[in-house]
């Protein structure tokens, strides 16, 4: 019993140090230590730390504090999405996708589409307008390209304006229409989110969201959209960096008493503020009132580069700090 007593101990001693290299990995990596990052990551990567993988993995992806190794970086972000995070399995299909294996890919693309990841939009829509490893669907292509459009997504904005020289009126409209639908369906898996266990994944909005009947194409064949190449995950989006490992700030857009509200404010103000792109909404219940927050933010620095973002279109906006 006394053996026991003491291995548990150990157990609980031992737990402590690795949250806080953790923790002291995300602020270097904040303040540009990435190589100081990567050596307090490395060890709990090693020892099978999902979040620790992922940083890992975003780092020989970006060549932050070590060269940048696509194949290292696949590897690392498959262990982290094996062990079930959303936003690890999204970065996995789309560095699957950036290594040339588009197929393998393709089911982690879609439902980082659905949970509304910008990228991932733009390639699915691609996919779907070109009829590349999967079928032709106008509507949708044009609804995912939509949605990366509005989230600011300059190619995705490019090829919006091909797809409507090719794509009929009608079918256009139904893709806009569509767009709206895996909007407020992405916003509620948001809330959904707040409240699920971790590592458990999100169905793909494409099964989520009702089909609509096959459309005929049209009698001429449309011209194939080029796929860009699609940026790592740490990129700029104006004055903003894109979250870094381990943010826990958020930042409040407003509160209501109609729930329906804070949605809507979302779709504009994610269109309108360019800065918020790299960022997803959480939809917070407090008894009768509805909060509206934007994150993870990595610290009350960014939230307040942020806020004055989104203050330059007469929006208020307030760090709100992580909670204890």
């Amino acid at each position: 019993m006394k053996h026991v007593q003491l291995f548990a101990l150990a157990a609980v001693l031992s737990a402590t140090p690795a949250l806080a290299d953790l923790k002291t990995g995300d602020i270097a990596w904040q303040h540009s230590d990435y190589a100081a990052a990567v050596g307090e990551w490395r060890p709990l990567a090693i020892a099978g730390d999902p979040e620790a993988q992922f940083h890992l993995g975003q780092a020989y992806q970006l060549g932050r504090g070590v060269p940048i190794d696509l194949k290292l970086a696949e590897d690392w972000l498959r262990r982290a999405a094996m062990q079930g995070g959303d936003e690890a399995k999204d970065s996995y299909g789309l560095i699957l996708f950036q290594n040339g294996k588009r197929a393998e890919g393709l089911p982690y693309i879609e439902d980082a589409a659905g949970r509304g990841n910008a990228r991932a939009q733009y390639i699915l829509g691609t996919a779907l307008y070109n009829g590349d490893m999967t079928t032709k669907d106008f509507p949708r292509a044009y609804a995912m390209m939509t949605r990366a459009a509005a989230a600011g997504m300059a190619p995705a904005k490019n090829a919006l304006v091909e797809m409507d020289k090719y794509i009929p009126l009608e079918q256009r409209n139904r893709g806009k229409a569509l767009a709206q639908a895996f909007e407020a369906h992405a916003n509620s898996l948001t809330v959904k989110a707040e409240r699920a266990s971790p590592g458990v994944g999100a169905p793909p909005v494409v099964e989520a969201v009702a089909s609509n009947p096959a459309m005929p194409m049209p009698s001429k064949p449309a011209k194939s959209v080029k796929v860009a190449a699609v940026k790592p995950v740490a990129v700029k989006t104006a004055s903003v960096m894109a979250p870094a490992p381990g943010g826990k700030w958020r930042i409040q857009l407003g509160a209501f008493s109609d729930g329906s509200k804070a949605n809507a404010l979302w779709s504009g103000l994610h269109s309108r503020v360019a800065e918020l792109a790299p960022y997803q909404s959480y939809v917070v219940k407090a008894g009768p009132v509805t909060r509206l927050q934007a994150g993870p933010v990595v610290s009350r620095a960014v939230a307040d580069k942020l806020c004055a973002a989104v203050r330059a279109v007469k929006q208020p906006c307030v760090p709100v700090a992580p909670a204890s």
